[in-house]
């Protein structure tokens, strides 16, 4: 990607009324097969007002499901539909994610709008088809103007409540006749509008009589604003893999995010990324900065504690410097990710095991984060004992590990300094 692609990426801002601080409330219901098994879920925002629904808020809510939010949980594998303007169906936000993971729920356009605009938007669907998306629209499709828009449907969603029972026959057939988009049956409130409709073969279904919307509280970390600014600053400026590890080395708020998003399902990967720079490699410079920019605009300016979060970096590089005395540069690297990630309990207010099952880590790391066992555990007891002035443990633990007094006094001033030079560089 060259330079001036990079200079031409921008932000997306957020409108009045999208919270920014650290909970998101997301609506869920599912949507059901006939047999009343889960076939995927649509997600609504519900931090924002309904009448604040825009582009941006639609790249929110994508980012904070998929991210912020602890995919598994929120969805599992099922299929992932969000409401979109016409606005965020050319968004950045919608490369970051795997097209086979979301489904596309389009409006049609105003009432004032002409058939030449209709037909503008076909470029637009087609462009998302052959990038694997599959879209939806509502029964208003099958409207003659819209006749145009049917081959792009994988979905067409018939609302209930807008028709009376003895026409369903008739609108199931016209479906099925003009589109080989599936159907759903959805606002299904009886039993008889849903016996009707599977008899009808229509298969899956949605609606306050299977399950209302549930709201999903999520809880998340969010780097500030201006180490946000600093990693979009390298990757404008195309800085190396190595320069981006290091901030990201530097921010355990913003290397935790950045893991646990490549991880989620919405991403795609067939493995799981535990590394900082295989992060940066697999995402590339492009998305990289898709991600950061998402992040900026859904952080809140103070972030976390700095404290916290200073604390975590000087864990995390005396962690790497007494691991690099005796281990491989990679054990070493995952030493660090133990000492940085050691305070992700505190930072968001959960158990460690909670805290820690939205994001891939080595099993040794976990093994040292939940368990206080494994190769890294006597790394992080004595870094514990360097913070507290426990000269007891301090004692026991260099001893067993073989390192003196000095050589753990001069690498925990390293990383004192090395994590001030974070303060110095985003002032």
């Amino acid at each position: 990607m060259t330079s001036a692609t990079l200079q031409n990426l921008s932000a997306p801002s957020l409108p009045e009324g999208i919270a920014d601080d650290s909970v998101s409330m997301i609506g869920r219901q599912a949507i059901l097969n006939e047999r009343r098994e889960v076939f995927g879920y649509e997600l609504f925002d519900r931090t924002t007002a309904a009448e604040a629904h825009t582009a941006a808020s639609d790249a929110a809510l994508l980012f904070n499901a998929l991210s912020y939010a602890g995919t598994e949980a929120l969805v599992g594998r099922k299929l992932v539909f969000i409401n979109c303007t016409h606005e965020s169906l050319v968004g950045g936000h919608l490369e970051l994610i795997h097209p086979d993971k979301v489904v596309l729920e389009i409006p049609i356009m105003g009432e004032d709008t002409t058939e030449e605009e209709i037909q503008s938007r076909l470029s637009i669907f087609e462009a998302l088809r052959q990038r694997g998306f599959r879209l939806a629209f509502d029964q208003n499709v099958l409207r003659r103007a819209y006749a145009s828009w049917l081959p792009m449907a994988s979905f067409i969603k018939l609302d209930m409540l807008t028709f009376a029972l003895g026409n369903a026959q008739a609108l199931v057939k016209f479906s099925r006749t003009h589109t080989t988009a599936q159907i759903v049956a959805e606002k299904v409130e009886t039993p008889e509008q849903f016996e009707v409709m599977r008899d009808l073969g229509v298969k899956l279904f949605q609606g306050f009589w299977f399950a209302k919307p549930d709201i999903v509280k999520t809880k998340t970390i969010r780097p500030s604003q201006a180490t946000i600014v600093q990693l979009l600053n390298l990757v404008r400026s195309q800085s190396s893999t190595t320069e981006i590890e290091e901030l990201l080395k530097r921010d355990p708020t913003l290397s935790f995010n950045l893991l646990r998003f490549i991880n989620s399902s919405g991403f795609g990967l067939s493995c799981e990324i535990t590394s900082f720079r295989h992060a940066v490699m697999i995402l590339g410079l492009k998305k990289l900065f898709r991600w950061a920019a998402l992040l900026m605009t859904t952080s809140r300016a103070g972030g976390s504690a700095p404290a916290v979060g200073q604390t975590a970096v000087v864990r995390g590089r005396l962690m790497e410097l007494l691991a690099a005395e005796m281990l491989s540069p990679d054990e070493a690297d995952n030493a660090f990710v133990v000492g940085v990630f050691s305070l992700l309990d505190v930072m968001l207010g959960l158990p460690m095991d909670k805290a820690l099952s939205s994001v891939a880590l080595p099993q040794a790391v976990m093994d040292a984060l939940l368990h206080k066992t494994g190769v890294y555990a006597p790394f992080l007891e004595l870094v514990l004992a360097c913070e507290s002035g426990d000269d007891e443990v301090f004692a026991r633990t260099s001893e067993a590990l073989h390192l003196s007094n000095h050589q753990v006094n001069w690498a925990h001033l390293q990383a004192l300094a090395w994590a001030d030079t974070l303060n110095d560089q985003i002032d």
